[in-house]
């Protein structure tokens, strides 16, 4: 099993940052890829950003792509994601996720995830 921790989250105005961070514990080895997805209130959840373990090729998707960067910290077993310009469209709860195998923006690709962390944009 593989235990996922989000951290980061909270209230921020329209421009500015807020980072997220992921903390993976348990059988980690297993893990090929990590992700961050968001869901916003009556809306399905969506793909944010998702990258290789231990580095590699980033995807992101339309909406964030050039405002949020996926970063890792290897030695820490920790994702990151960095999110710049934020836009109120961006309000959502933000999960981290992770599977074996290769990476994607498709959440039941999935196999663990963290509880979620709430992040507000007000304009």
């Amino acid at each position: 099993q593989v235990q996922l921790v989000e951290s980061g989250g909270g209230s921020v105005q329209a421009g500015g940052s807020l980072r997220l961070s992921c903390a993976a514990s348990g059988y980690i080895d297993s893990i090929h890829c990590m992700g961050w997805f968001r869901q916003a209130p009556g809306k399905e959840r969506e793909g944010v950003a998702s990258t290789y373990v231990g580095g590699g090729y980033a995807y992101y998707s339309d909406s964030v792509k050039g405002r949020f960067t996926i970063s890792q910290d290897h030695a820490k077993n920790t994702l990151y994601l960095q999110m710049n310009s934020l836009k109120p469209e961006d309000t959502a709860m933000y999960y981290c996720a992770a599977r074996p195998g290769y990476c994607s923006l498709r959440q039941y690709e999935y196999n663990y995830w963290g509880q979620g962390t709430q992040v507000t944009v007000s304009s």
